[in-house]
C-alpha cells in the first residue's frame, strides 16, 4: 500500500514537470494579444517577448507591420521606438524598439512592447513577422507561419480578428461613451452633495436657535 502511494506521488510529479516545462516553452515565444480587434477596425497591439537566452538580454525587437495607415507606439523608459514607413504610400511597414545603453530585457524576464494601428486587414488572421535581437548579436527571427495543426518551432505572433461591427472606431465610440457617463455621474453626485450640504446647514442653524432660546429662557427662569 504504501509503495503503491509513493509511485503515484512520484507519477503525478513527472506528470506536472512535464506540463510546466510544455508551457514554458510555449510561453517562451514572441507572442501578441488585442482584445475585441476587428477586421477594419483600430486597435491595441501588445507584444510579449521573453528572454530565452541564459546568458544575453534581448536588446532590440523589429515588427512587421501589413501596411497600416495608424501605428503609433506607447512611451517605454528606456527604449527607443522606430516606425518605418513606405515612402510611396505613407503605409506603415514596421515597428522597432531599441534598448538604450546599458538597458535590456535580462534573463529569466520579458518586455511588453505597446502599438496603436489601424485600420486593421479584413482578413480572419493576421502574423506580424517579428526580430529579436540579444545582447551577444545572436538575431532570433519568429517568421514561421503555422499550417495545419503542428506549431512551427519559430511562430510569427498572430492575431485572429473578429468580424467588423461596421465601426471602425468602435472602441474610440465606447470610450466616449464611458466618459459621458462618468461624467454626467459625477454631476449627479455633485448636485446631490450640494442639496445634503444645503440641509445641513439649515439643520444646524435651527439647531443653534433652538439652543439659544433655551439658554435665554434658562436666565430668565
Amino acid at each position: 500500500m504504501k509503495n503503491t502511494l509513493i509511485r503515484a506521488v512520484v507519477g503525478s510529479g513527472a506528470t506536472a514537470a512535464l506540463l510546466l516545462a510544455g508551457s514554458g516553452i510555449a510561453a517562451a515565444h514572441v507572442t501578441v494579444v488585442a482584445p475585441g480587434a476587428e477586421q477594419g477596425g483600430y486597435s491595441v497591439l501588445t507584444f510579449r517577448v521573453p528572454t530565452e537566452s541564459e546568458t544575453a538580454g534581448t536588446t532590440a525587437l523589429t515588427v512587421e507591420l501589413p501596411g497600416l495607415r495608424s501605428a503609433r507606439t506607447e512611451p517605454l523608459p528606456g527604449w527607443t521606438a522606430t516606425v518605418e514607413k513606405n515612402p510611396e504610400t505613407q503605409l506603415a511597414t514596421s515597428v522597432t524598439w531599441t534598448a538604450d545603453p546599458g538597458v535590456e530585457v535580462g534573463p529569466g524576464q520579458f518586455q511588453q512592447f505597446v502599438l496603436s494601428v489601424g485600420p486593421l486587414p479584413e482578413e480572419d488572421e493576421v502574423a506580424f513577422a517579428a526580430t529579436q535581437t540579444y545582447s551577444d548579436g545572436e538575431v532570433v527571427a519568429w517568421d514561421q507561419i503555422a499550417t495545419g495543426d503542428e506549431e512551427p518551432e519559430k511562430p510569427a505572433p498572430s492575431l485572429t480578428l473578429a468580424a467588423s461591427s461596421g465601426d471602425g472606431h468602435a472602441s474610440g465610440a465606447a470610450h466616449s461613451t464611458d466618459t459621458t457617463a462618468t461624467t454626467e455621474s459625477g454631476s449627479s453626485t455633485d448636485n446631490t452633495a450640494r442639496w445634503l450640504g444645503g440641509i445641513g446647514l439649515v439643520l444646524g442653524a435651527l439647531g443653534a436657535a433652538l439652543g439659544l432660546g433655551a439658554v435665554i429662557r434658562g436666565r430668565r427662569a
